[in-house]
């Protein structure tokens, strides 16, 4: 079966291949929140607490890196093939995480991790377009939204268990029977794809020079999130590297015959719109779910756990607006008017954020929900245009440049809007902004000293919050500028 034999698949095989593929999200999302309770436990036992953030921030970057990779090697020679890979990476990986001795051998084999969770989800993302028919596809992806929800939620209560009764070697050693079961189960619902036909060369300078650029991109602005000066030596001389390689390799993909991205995607007025109100929807998740607890933390005196349960609201009204708009999606074949409704609901909701400020009640829960069904409801409707945009042979990539925007937005949001929260707030514990840019989604640690004052830091969280809320504001301009069209019943 060659790539352009498309699968005629039943409703039957269908839900076997997406159960197969869910098991396999789960295990790429788990492992972004499941260790976040058991870090202080490894700065006990390893040492290296200055590298402590690293152990997430490593596994976020590599990730993200990876992910174009996947997506043009998957269109070059078979999902089945680079998802088998990139589970097999992961779990390695994580034997390597469990048994590790010092805590630089956790960072680096938690980039290793990253590498091949990069591969997870926008694989099996890209599974989903290419056995789904595009009427259905919003339907599917929000099942998987759901997974997503159980991982955020889930993930620190499983890691805070394995750690507490095991050890937090066991938050690794998890993965093992979990990537087990979702490669074999994925394996045997995965014959039914097709095989591309032909070989063509692979570009490795574009890989190395994406990987390289975008490494040192985020690399600079996670440390900007670690407290660093935007004017410091340092950072300057990171992101003027960052752009050079990224200038290197827009020239390189313009010249080669097969681009690990091609760069024409871009031309597609939905492809881009669609990938930058992803960028813009993942800045608000990752930054909501970090300075929401941190607020709450830093202005009520609550602890860590309690501001993370107060974000439970948040993490469930995600999916249930992915969920919601995959299906009235499904039912109507249009995007366009389900992306206005998210993205005008999502500025106006985070400003009543910034007009209440971060506090443990219940009008803040409430603003919390609209966010996150705002949010929700713009994930499936951008995968499903931008796969409805581009030919059926660049569906894997454009998969996998939504995914690498949308985790480049959740790197860069943290970074930007800590490094405003901590200028704004310059009494704020030293340690508390290790401790914000590592989290992914959780409570970040640390207060206020007393001399800073409550009225300052209620200030800043505000400003904080108004800036983002402007961010997302331009969601909706963009959205008004997506071409409206109408999903077809194919398989794209």
């Amino acid at each position: 079966m060659t790539q352009h034999d498309k699968p005629a698949l039943s409703a039957a095989a269908i839900r076997s291949i997406v159960i197969g593929l869910m098991l396999i999200i789960l295990l790429g999302a788990l492992d972004q929140t499941i260790v976040s309770v058991s870090l202080p436990q490894m700065a006990h036992d390893l040492g290296g607490v200055s590298l402590l953030a690293w152990v997430v921030s490593g596994y976020l970057v590599a990730s993200t890196v990876a992910t174009p990779v996947y997506g043009k090697l998957g269109d070059l020679y078979g999902r089945r093939l680079m998802l088998s890979v990139a589970v097999t990476i992961f779990l390695l990986a994580s034997i390597a995480c469990a048994v590790a001795w010092s805590m630089p051998v956790l960072v680096l084999a938690r980039v290793l991790q990253g590498i091949g969770g990069g591969g997870l989800i926008s694989t099996a993302q890209a599974i989903v377009g290419e056995v789904v028919p595009l009427r259905e596809r919003g339907r599917y992806q929000g099942y998987i939204s759901v997974v997503y929800a159980v991982a955020s939620v889930g993930g620190p209560v499983l890691g805070g268990y394995l750690t507490h009764f095991l050890s937090w070697h066991w938050v690794f050693w998890i993965n093992l029977p979990l990537g087990i079961a979702a490669l074999w189960v994925s394996r045997r619902a995965l014959t039914v794809l097709p095989v591309p036909g032909i070989r063509l060369p692979i570009d490795y300078a574009g890989a190395f020079l994406l990987t390289a650029g975008l490494s040192v991109l985020l690399i600079a602005f996670t440390l900007l999130g670690h407290g660093a000066g935007l004017v410091e030596a340092r950072t300057l001389g990171l992101l003027a590297a960052a752009v050079a390689l990224l200038a290197v390799f827009v020239w390189h993909e313009n010249r080669t015959a097969e681009p690990i991205m091609p760069l024409g995607l871009f031309k597609v007025k939905t492809v881009w719109i669609g990938c930058s109100i992803l960028f813009i929807s993942f800045f608000q998740v990752v930054s909501l779910s970090v300075l929401m607890p941190y607020g709450m933390q830093t202005l009520d005196g609550i602890g860590p756990d309690a501001a993370a349960l107060r974000l439970i609201a948040f993490s469930l009204a995600v999916p249930a607006g992915a969920f919601t708009s995959g299906r009235l999606m499904m039912h109507s074949g249009r995007y366009k008017p389900l992306q206005l409704i998210g993205t005008a609901i999502l500025p106006l909701a985070t400003f009543v954020l910034a007009w209440l400020g971060p506090h443990a009640d219940a009008a803040n829960g409430a603003a919390l929900a609209f966010c996150g069904l705002s949010i929700g409801m713009t994930m499936p409707t951008s995968l499903v245009a931008v796969q409805n945009a581009v030919p059926p042979k660049n569906i894997g990539v454009a998969t996998a440049m939504t995914a690498l925007f949308r985790s480049m937005g959740g790197a860069i949001g943290v970074a930007i809007l800590s490094s405003i929260l901590f200028a704004l707030m310059p009494h704020a514990l030293a340690g508390a902004t290790s401790a914000l840019g590592a989290e992914h989604g959780l409570a970040a640690s640390g207060t206020v000293t007393a001399t800073a004052g409550a009225h300052d830091a209620a200030f800043a969280f505000r400003v904080t919050l108004l800036c983002s809320g402007l961010i997302s504001a331009l969601a909706h301009l963009l959205a008004w500028n997506i071409p409206e069209a109408s999903i077809s019943s194919g398989r794209g």
